[in-house]
């Protein structure tokens, strides 16, 4: 296996450097063995489950709930606008309305 030379560049360089790096050779890496393969078992899919929900739990415990003041003020929102929007679809009826009997009537 050749050596080989390593040039390290500084951000803020704005072009590389005609210096020789004092270069070392790259070790090779051990591979790691592989972890032995897991017997299906009965209870397999009972683990699948009992891991969903315990990272599920896990989750809902980082959440940041609102406050109570907070859950009311989103409510009357909400409420209040699906009343806008109910009147503003009754009125658009009414007037489609009139109009249809103008123009059959």
């Amino acid at each position: 296996m050749a050596e080989t030379k390593v040039t390290r560049i500084k951000a803020s360089d704005d072009a590389p450097s005609t210096k020789k790096a004092d270069a070392k050779p790259l070790k090779a890496v051990a591979k790691t063995p592989k972890a032995p393969k897991q017997k299906r078992g009965i209870l397999k899919p009972f683990r699948v489950f009992g891991g969903y929900f315990k990272g599920a739990w896990q989750e809902l415990k980082q959440v940041r709930w609102p406050t109570r003041g907070a859950t009311w003020s989103l409510t009357l929102a909400v409420l209040l606008f699906t009343l806008f929007i109910g009147v503003i679809i009754v009125l658009l009826d009414l007037l489609f309305n009139y109009l249809f009997n103008l123009v059959i009537g």
